[in-house]
C-alpha cells in the first residue's frame, strides 16, 4: 500500500495511538491542534504537559511516544478563517484520510464534519473516535470512564476488593486499533470503488465488543458472581494464578487436564497427583485448597528453580516482570523502536504490534514528537500560501 497523507485533529491517547500506527507504516501524519487560548498557560493537546518535562515546556514524557514521527500545525478552527484554511489544506495537500476525536457536537461549528470536508475532496476517508459514537454527540469520555461504564472495572481486582481499572488504557487502545483497522478496510474499498467513507468509532462499543467470554455466558445460566472480579485467577481454567516464590512471583496457566497431568509428573508437584484434581471441574470444586497447596510448594523455592520445572513440564508460565525490566526482555529489545530528544538522549519506544517494511528502512527510529506548531509555516508554504499570507494568518491569530 502506498504512503497516505493524514490530517488529524487529535488529542489525548485513543486517536493519537491510531495515527501512530499509521506512522509505523510510513504514512505522513499531520497533527492539527488549536491555537493558544488567552489566559491559558498550556497550548494544544493537553497531553503535551503530562509527565516530566523532556524537551521544552510543551513536550513532557507522556506525550512523546504516541506522537513520534508526526508533524504539527496549530489552527484556530473556531474562526471562519481557520475553517477556510483547513479546507484549503484539504484541497492542496490532498490528504487521503481525515481523523478527529473531538466531541461530535462540535464538528459542524468547527468545520470538521464529514460533509464539509468531503466537499473539498470527494474520496476522503473520514474517521471519528468518540465516547459513544455520532449518535450520542454530546457525551464526553476518557478511558477509565469507559472502563467503569462497560463493566471492565467490575471484572478487575480481587474478589473481595473494590472495582479497579486495568493498568494499560485498554479502551483507548482498542478504539484506536479499531479506527486503524477500519481505515485500512476503507482504503481497500476505495481502491475498488473510488469512493471515500465516513467511519464512526465508539469507545463504548469497542470496549463491549471484547466481552465475548462474559456477556453471552449470562444467557447460558452463568450467574453474575461467576464472572466478576477474581484477582489473578482465571474464572474457568483451574489452576491459573500468580504464586509466590522465595524471591518473587510466577504466573502459571494450566489450560487442560493433559497439562495438569504433565505438571504432577514432576517431582516438585507430585504430591498434587490426587484423583479429585484430575479434571478441571474437580480442581474447580476445591480450587482454594489447590491454590494454597501450589503456593506452599512454590514459596519454598526460588523463581528460577520453579520455572525450570515448569519448562520441563511444558506448562505456560512467566515470572511477574517489573515494568522497569520489560524494555530489557530479549524479544522486546530486538524489536523496540526509538527516538532521540533534541538534546541527544535516546528514548526507547514500544515495538510495533507487527514489523513493517518502513520501520526497518528507518532502522526502527522515529523523529521526535513535534513541538507545538512546529511545522505550521512549512505546511502553509507547501500548500501554496505566500509569506505575506502566512504572516497575516499569524497576525490574526488564525495559526500559531
Amino acid at each position: 500500500m502506498k504512503s497516505q497523507v493524514v490530517l488529524s485533529v487529535e488529542q489525548a491517547l485513543t486517536l493519537t495511538y491510531a495515527t501512530l500506527r499509521m506512522v509505523h507504516l510510513g504514512w505522513r501524519v499531520i497533527k492539527i491542534e488549536p491555537t493558544p487560548v488567552p489566559g491559558r498557560k498550556t497550548k494544544g493537546d493537553p497531553n503535551r504537559y503530562i509527565g516530566r518535562p523532556v524537551a521544552g515546556e510543551d513536550r513532557h514524557s507522556y506525550f512523546v511516544a504516541p506522537n513520534a514521527g508526526k508533524e504539527a500545525i496549530a489552527i484556530d478552527l473556531k474562526q471562519p478563517e481557520g475553517q477556510a484554511l483547513l479546507k484549503h489544506l484539504t484541497r492542496e495537500l490532498s490528504p487521503d484520510i481525515f481523523c478527529t476525536n473531538t466531541m461530535p457536537e462540535r464538528h459542524s461549528r468547527l468545520g470538521i464534519d464529514y460533509q464539509s470536508l468531503r466537499a473539498q475532496k470527494e474520496d476522503l476517508i473520514w474517521c471519528c473516535i468518540s465516547a459513544m459514537g455520532l449518535a450520542h454527540p454530546n457525551v464526553p469520555g476518557y478511558d477509565p470512564v469507559m472502563q467503569a461504564l462497560c463493566g471492565y472495572m467490575d471484572l478487575t481486582g480481587q474478589a473481595d476488593g473494590p472495582p479497579l481499572q486495568c493498568g494499560p488504557p485498554l479502551v483507548d487502545l482498542k478504539a484506536g486499533d479499531e479506527a486503524f483497522c477500519q481505515i485500512l478496510l476503507a482504503l481497500m474499498e476505495r481502491a475498488e470503488t473510488g469512493a471515500g467513507k465516513q467511519i464512526d468509532i465508539s469507545m463504548a462499543h469497542s470496549a463491549v465488543s471484547w466481552l465475548h467470554t462474559f456477556l453471552p455466558m449470562l444467557d447460558m445460566d452463568s450467574q453474575p458472581a461467576e464472572l466478576k472480579r477474581s484477582g489473578n485467577e482465571h474464572r474457568q481454567f483451574i489452576p491459573v494464578n500468580a504464586y509466590r516464590t522465595q524471591d518473587g512471583y510466577v504466573y502459571v496457566a494450566i489450560g487442560s487436564d493433559v497439562q495438569w497431568l504433565r505438571l504432577t509428573k514432576q517431582a516438585l508437584f507430585a504430591g498434587l497427583a490426587q484423583d479429585r484434581f484430575q479434571t478441571n471441574e474437580g480442581r474447580r470444586k476445591d480450587k482454594r485448597e489447590l491454590h494454597a497447596a501450589i503456593e506452599t510448594i512454590t514459596a519454598a523455592h526460588p523463581t528460577d528453580e520453579v520455572t525450570a520445572v515448569l519448562v520441563a513440564a511444558g506448562i505456560p508460565h512467566a515470572p511477574i516482570t517489573p515494568i522497569e525490566k520489560v524494555p530489557d526482555l530479549d524479544f522486546v529489545a530486538e524489536k523496540a523502536l526509538k527516538t532521540v530528544t533534541p538534546d541527544g538522549r535516546v528514548v526507547r519506544l514500544p515495538p510495533p504490534a507487527a514489523a513493517t517494511e518502513y520501520l526497518e528502512q528507518v532502522n526502527r527510529t522515529l523523529p521526535f514528537a513535534p513541538a507545538y506548531g512546529e511545522h505550521t509555516d512549512a505546511l502553509l508554504t507547501e500548500s501554496g500560501l505566500s509569506s505575506k499570507e502566512i504572516t497575516d494568518l499569524h497576525n490574526h491569530g488564525v495559526v500559531a
